[in-house]
């Protein structure tokens, strides 16, 4: 299997019904996810599971305590019919460094973005994120002066192994170099991403569809 990039922030688990999607992920393996908070203004709120080490999987769905948001909810969860492995994040500490640097070497990941959440106790944490198209490739997310979610303690389950597929890998593979990622991406006729994920109950397969 594919061990994780060093640099992986953590994987986007989107879904159309949220408590049913962590109620299941509890019960494959046996790590019940712990609740991150609100993307006010959004129409969503997450759920957190660690990975190990500073790596973590962020299940987020529609928050009904919200408002229906003017705009659709990130990661296409509206159109969503059931779970998916939709995105990753790859983590930085200069996003716009970084943005500009992928820029000179040829691929886009999108201009530098403020995004927030409240968390269960009240607290609203802040941070930046890069989105490109979605896809296989990876959007950027600084955490700045906010403490990493995994620093906070994350029940955990282990992350055995994560890949991608592509119709060209070799323009993926470029782009990941760009970014200062890396992520085994083979040969296929339409994008995807797979991960496996361990706990004590057992092993978890998380899909992009």
């Amino acid at each position: 299997m594919q061990t994780p990039d060093a640099e992986l922030d953590h994987l986007v688990y989107a879904t159309p019904d949220l408590q049913t999607t962590v109620a299941d992920t509890h019960r494959r393996t046996g790590v019940r996810p712990v609740e991150g908070g609100r993307h006010l203004g959004l129409g969503t709120r997450n759920y957190l599971l660690g990975l190990g080490g500073r790596r973590y999987l962020e299940i987020v769905g529609p928050d009904p305590g919200q408002p229906a948001p003017a705009q659709p909810r990130l990661f296409g969860i509206d159109a969503l019919t059931g779970p998916a492995l939709v995105t990753w994040a790859v983590r930085t500490d200069d996003i716009a460094a970084l943005v500009a640097a992928a820029r000179r070497d040829g691929y886009d990941p999108g201009d530098a973005e403020p995004m927030s959440r409240r968390t269960p106790e009240g607290e609203l944490l802040s941070w930046s994120v890069a989105f490109a198209a979605p896809g296989v490739l990876p959007f950027l997310i600084d955490w700045g002066a906010t403490a990493h979610p995994c620093d906070r303690g994350l029940p955990a389950a282990n992350l055995l192994a994560f890949t991608g597929a592509h119709p060209d890998p070799a323009t993926t593979a470029r782009h990941l170099r760009a970014i200062g990622a890396r992520l085994d991406v083979r040969q296929a006729r339409q994008p995807a991403l797979t991960a496996t994920v361990e706990g004590p109950a057992g092993r978890m397969t998380l899909t992009s569809g």
